[in-house]
C-alpha cells in the first residue's frame, strides 16, 4: 500500500510536464504563424516595354491597385522591364537573365506577373534558370501570344482575345461609304507578329475596302500621309511602340498627334486609347475587366492556391462604346451605330443637369395650377351664390316695395282723387258753358288747360308708382343723386302730408354723379324717408318734420333726419338684422334690405340719435362716379 501511494504523485508530475510542453509548442507555432502572416508578400512585375508604354502600363497600374485592395497582407512590388522587346535581336537576354538571377537568388519573389507578350515569352524561355518553382501569372497578353504547351503547374494565364474582323466591320457600319482604312502598326517584334495576324484576319475585306498598312513608314511620314487621306477614309490604331525609323513612342502622345492632324476618324480596340477625344470608339477590350480578373487570380495564388489549377477564359470585347465628341467631328449619326452601343461624353441635357430643379418647379407649378383651379372653382361657386343671393335680394326688395306701396295706398288714392275730382268739376262746368249762347271760348280754353294739368298730375303719380313697384333686373347707370332724392321726396310728399309731417329737402348746388341701380337706390331712400315719417308722426311731438339733405366730398352723402323720439339702445343693436321690427305688423326686412343694397353698391350706412335734440339721423355714403 505504501509503494502505490509513492507512484501516484510521479505520474501526475509527468502528465503536467507533457501538458506544459504541448502548450509551449502551440504558442510558439502561433507566434511563428503570426510573424509569417505579418511578413509582406513580394511580387515581381515584369514589363514588356517599360513603365510608360500603353496599354501595358495601364494594365500594370490597375492590377497593382486591385491586388493591394484585395490582399489581406502587406504587398511589396518590384518592377523590372525587358531591354530587348523593342529590338529585333535577343543579345541582351543573357546579361538580363544574369541580373535577375543575382537579384533574386537569395530571396525569390512569391509571385511573378508578366505584363505583355514579350514578358510572357521571356519568362517561359528562362524560368528554369531564374525562378524554378516560383508561381507565375501571364496577363495583359493576347491568347495567341502564349505558349500554352510550355506552361508548368506553377503557371497560369489571364489573357485577352482580339476580334479584329469585328473592329473593321464596325468601321464599315458607322461609316458605310468608307473606301480606305489605314492601319497604324509599329515594327517591334511583337508588332511584327500582329501585322501578320491583321493581314490574315482582314483578308476577307478585299474588294470591299482598300487596306493601307503604315508599318513601313516613320511616324512623321505617317502623320503627313494621314493628313492627306482621300475622302471616305478611316484609320485603325493598333500599336505604335517602335516606328520604321526605330523611334520608340511612349504613352499616348503619338495617338494624340495623329488624331489632331489626320483627315479621317481614328478607331481602336482597347479602351485606354478611348476617352481623351482621340478615337471614335467601337467594340473594345476593357483594361479594368482584365486587370480585375488578373488581380483576383494573383491574390488566390498568394493565399496558397496552385497557379496551374486556376483556369480563366480569355476576356473579349465589351459592347461598343463611342465618343460623342468624335462623332460630331466626323458626322457619325447615332442611328448608324451597332445595336447595344453606348454613347459617352455627350453634353448633358437641361433635364440631366437640372432634373431635381425641373421636377421641383414642375411640382410647384402643378400644385399652383391645382390651387388656382380650386380657387377659380370656388370663385365660380361664390359668384353663383352671390348671383343667387342678389337675385333673391332683388325679389325680396320687390316684395318690400309692393308692401310699401300697399302702406301708401290710401294717401296715393287721395292724391289721385284730387286731380280726378278737379277734372270732373271742370267737365261739368264745360257742359254748362257749352249750353249757353254763345259759349265763352276763353273760359273753355282755361277749363281744358286745367283738365290737362290735372290729368298730367294723376299720370305722374301713377308713373312714379309703377316705376317704384316694377320688377327690373339689376342694372347700374350714371345719374345725379340730387335728382333721385328730389324725385323720391316729391313721390312721398303725399304720404307725409297724410301723416301731417313736414317733408323738406336740402340739396347741394353741384351734381352728385354716382354709378348705381336707380330703382334699388330709390327703394333705399323710400324706406329711410317712410321710417322717418313714421317716427315723426306721433301727435304728441312738438315738431313733426323730416329733413332729407345731400352733401358732397369724398363720397356722395345723403342724410335723413326726423324729429321723433330716437332709437332706444336695445333696439339699435339689432336694427339692421333681418326680421327685426318695432312695428306691430312690420316684416322686419326694410332696413336689412337697405343695408344689403348699400353694401352691394360699395357704400356705407349708419345712424345715430341727434345730439341735443329729439329724433334720429341716418347717413348714407356712396362712391362718386
Amino acid at each position: 500500500m505504501h509503494s502505490w501511494r509513492t507512484v501516484l504523485p510521479l505520474r501526475s508530475l509527468v502528465s503536467l510536464a507533457v501538458v506544459a510542453l504541448l502548450a509551449t509548442a502551440i504558442f510558439l507555432s502561433t507566434v511563428t504563424s503570426s510573424r509569417a502572416d505579418a511578413e509582406p508578400k513580394r511580387i515581381m512585375m515584369l514589363h514588356s516595354f517599360g513603365l510608360r508604354f500603353k496599354p501595358w502600363t495601364d494594365y500594370a497600374q490597375f492590377i497593382r491597385s486591385e491586388i493591394s485592395r484585395r490582399a489581406q497582407r502587406p504587398i511589396e512590388f518590384d518592377d523590372q522591364s525587358l531591354l530587348n522587346a523593342r529590338l529585333t535581336n535577343d543579345k541582351t537576354d543573357g546579361p538580363f537573365v544574369d541580373y535577375l538571377h543575382a537579384l533574386y537568388a537569395q530571396k525569390p519573389p512569391d509571385l511573378i506577373i508578366a505584363i505583355g507578350a514579350p514578358a510572357a515569352n521571356f519568362v517561359q524561355q528562362y524560368r528554369e534558370r531564374i525562378f524554378p518553382g516560383t508561381p507565375m501569372l501571364f496577363t495583359a497578353v493576347e491568347a495567341r501570344r502564349v505558349q500554352y504547351d510550355q506552361l508548368t503547374e506553377d503557371d497560369t494565364v489571364v489573357a485577352a482575345a482580339h476580334d479584329f474582323p469585328a473592329s473593321f466591320e464596325t468601321i464599315l457600319r458607322v461609316l458605310p461609304q468608307t473606301k480606305t482604312i489605314a492601319v497604324v502598326n509599329g515594327v517591334s517584334p511583337n508588332e511584327t507578329f500582329w501585322l501578320g495576324e491583321l493581314k490574315r484576319e482582314t483578308a476577307p475585306l478585299a474588294g470591299r475596302v482598300e487596306l493601307k498598312f503604315y508599318n513601313d513608314l516613320s511616324f512623321e511620314d505617317i502623320l503627313r500621309d494621314a493628313a492627306n487621306l482621300p475622302p471616305h477614309s478611316a484609320i485603325f490604331w493598333h500599336l505604335m511602340n517602335v516606328d520604321a525609323a526605330g523611334v520608340a513612342h511612349e504613352a499616348n502622345a503619338a495617338l494624340g498627334r495623329l488624331s489632331a492632324t489626320a483627315s479621317a476618324p481614328v478607331f481602336s480596340y482597347i479602351d485606354n486609347f478611348f476617352g481623351d477625344a482621340t478615337t471614335v470608339g467601337g467594340p473594345m477590350h476593357s483594361i479594368e475587366e482584365l486587370s480585375t480578373v488578373a488581380a483576383t487570380v494573383a491574390v488566390r495564388i498568394l493565399n496558397g492556391e496552385k497557379a496551374g489549377d486556376i483556369k480563366t477564359s480569355p476576356t473579349r470585347y465589351e459592347a461598343p462604346r463611342f465618343d460623342w465628341r468624335q462623332m460630331q467631328r466626323w458626322g457619325i449619326s447615332e442611328s448608324d451605330l451597332p445595336r447595344g452601343s453606348t454613347v459617352l461624353f455627350k453634353p448633358p441635357t437641361m433635364w440631366a443637369i437640372y432634373r431635381s430643379q425641373i421636377l421641383t418647379v414642375s411640382a410647384v407649378i402643378v400644385l399652383q395650377a391645382a390651387f388656382i383651379a380650386l380657387l377659380l372653382q370656388e370663385r365660380r361657386r361664390r359668384h353663383s351664390a352671390e348671383m343667387d343671393s342678389r337675385q333673391r335680394m332683388v325679389e325680396l326688395a320687390h316684395v318690400n316695395r309692393f308692401s310699401t306701396a300697399g302702406e301708401m295706398a290710401a294717401s296715393l288714392a287721395h292724391e289721385i282723387n284730387q286731380p280726378l275730382g278737379a277734372i270732373l268739376n271742370n267737365v261739368e262746368t264745360a257742359k254748362i258753358i257749352l249750353e249757353t249762347e254763345p259759349p265763352d271760348l276763353n273760359e273753355l280754353k282755361e277749363i281744358v288747360g286745367d283738365i290737362d294739368r290735372d290729368n298730367r298730375r294723376a299720370g305722374e303719380i301713377i308713373r312714379h308708382l309703377r316705376s317704384y313697384v316694377m320688377k327690373a333686373p339689376f342694372e347700374k347707370k350714371d345719374f345725379d343723386l340730387n335728382d333721385l332724392v328730389s324725385e323720391t321726396v316729391n313721390f312721398l310728399s303725399p304720404q307725409a302730408r297724410a301723416r301731417q309731417v313736414a317733408l323738406r329737402s336740402k340739396l347741394t348746388f353741384s351734381p352728385l354723379r354716382i354709378n348705381a341701380d336707380r330703382i334699388q337706390l330709390q327703394q333705399v331712400l323710400s324706406n329711410l324717408i317712410l321710417n322717418a315719417i313714421d317716427a315723426a308722426s306721433d301727435p304728441t311731438l312738438a315738431e313733426r318734420a323730416v329733413m332729407v339733405a345731400t352733401q358732397d366730398g369724398e363720397f356722395a352723402e345723403v342724410s335723413v333726419s326726423d324729429t321723433g323720439r330716437g332709437v332706444p339702445e336695445e333696439v339699435a343693436k339689432s336694427i339692421f338684422d333681418p326680421f327685426f321690427s318695432t312695428k306691430k305688423h312690420g316684416m322686419g326686412m326694410g332696413l336689412s334690405i337697405v343695408r344689403t343694397i348699400v353694401t352691394t353698391h360699395g357704400g356705407q350706412i349708419d345712424f345715430e340719435n341727434r345730439n341735443g335734440a329729439t329724433g334720429t339721423i341716418f347717413r348714407l355714403k356712396l362712391p362718386l362716379a
